[in-house]
Order: structure tokens, then C-alpha cells, then sequence
């Protein structure tokens, strides 16, 4: 288990005044009505939302490397539009070699407008980006949440390929108030994330 160390500082990406995310409008005007017909909500406010997305990256060589985590700090950073923060090691692990308050990791949380950024730049740029791509799993987690992990942080345009010094993968984690899995399937579908297909 890790501890995140507190920071509020965040990376300086400015919008314009009055600025709507496209898959803001997106789900105001298509994805709410679409779900409130085919789940039969008696109002909208039943209709399920994405409240949050947390990226995480565990750096296992962090115990022998700091300067892995600064790394991934700023990287992290980068493909989220946001200040990721330091995740810390909360007990000591000697066959690790890990001791208490080490850092073992970076993550970072997304909400509102920087949350639709990044949910439309994975979609559209970063995911289409992995070779052989043929779909994401479609497991959820059973509380109405699904995981995403990815491989390679250079999926990301906002990663230059030449200066990256290790490949790290991420669990992207998009948390929602739906109520079922199927809900919660219907929602990210809607947004536009690319689930394998049925074969039935």
C-alpha cells in the first residue's frame, strides 16, 4: 500500500474563458438522453457520471533509482495535463529493501475539465497508437469502476520516444456513480472508448 505525498501544485495548461470539453457536451447532449431511454430512468439525475480518473505507475527499480520517480513525475505530468504527486511506501519491506516513506510510484487524479481532456486525447490519439490494437477488456469491477492498464507511457504524443529512459506502464482508473457494471459499461462505451466486440 502506498501514501501519496500531498502537493498542490499543478502544471500551468491555461483554457480559454468559458471553455466546454467536447465530450462535456458530448454527454449532456447524446450520452444522457441515449442512457436514460435505454436504462428507463425516471429522471436524469439517475443517469450515471464519470466523476474521476486516477492514473497510477508503481516503479518497482524506484528502491535502487530515485531519479526513476522524478522521472515518471514529470512524464506523468505531461500526458495528464496535471501535477502528478509522489506516491510513498506506507511500511518497511526488507526483502525489498524498501523502507518506510520511500518513494514507490507517482499518480495523479483528474476531474471536470482537465478529466474530459485526457479521457479525449486517450481515446482519439493515445489509445489508436498501440500496435495490433484490437479493443480494451470489458471487465469492470463490479462497483460501476473500470481499470485500464497500459504498457508503454509512449502511446502518448505528449512523450518524446527519444529522450524517455525506461518504458513504464499505468493503470488508468475511471471512476463513475453508476450503480451496476452494465451502467458503467454503457457510459464509458458512450463516451467513446473502444471495448472489444461481442462475438455472440
Amino acid at each position: 500500500m502506498a501514501k501519496t505525498k500531498k502537493t498542490t501544485e499543478v502544471v500551468n495548461t491555461a483554457l480559454p474563458a468559458g471553455y466546454v470539453p467536447t465530450l462535456k457536451k458530448l454527454y449532456k447532449e447524446e450520452i444522457v438522453p441515449a442512457l436514460v431511454k435505454e436504462f428507463t430512468y425516471k429522471t436524469v439525475m439517475q443517469v450515471p457520471k464519470l466523476v474521476k480518473i486516477t492514473i497510477n505507475q508503481g516503479i518497482g527499480e524506484a528502491v535502487n533509482d530515485k531519479k526513476l520517480v522524478e522521472v515518471a513525475q514529470q512524464e506523468l505530468s505531461l500526458i495528464a495535463g496535471q501535477k502528478a504527486v509522489t506516491t510513498l511506501s506506507r511500511k518497511d519491506i526488507s526483502n525489498f529493501k524498501l523502507r518506510k516513506g520511500n518513494p514507490i510510484g507517482v499518480k495523479v487524479t483528474l476531474r471536470a475539465t482537465r478529466m474530459y481532456e485526457f479521457l479525449e486525447r486517450l481515446i482519439r490519439i493515445a489509445l489508436p497508437r498501440i500496435r495490433d490494437f484490437n479493443g480494451i477488456s470489458e471487465k469492470m469491477d463490479g462497483k460501476g469502476n473500470y481499470t485500464l492498464g497500459i504498457k508503454e507511457q509512449i502511446i502518448f504524443p505528449e512523450i518524446d520516444i527519444d529522450k524517455i529512459t525506461k518504458i513504464l506502464g499505468m493503470e488508468i482508473t475511471f471512476v463513475t456513480t453508476a450503480k451496476t457494471d452494465e451502467e458503467a459499461y454503457a457510459l464509458l462505451r458512450a463516451f467513446g472508448l473502444p471495448f472489444k466486440k461481442h462475438n455472440n
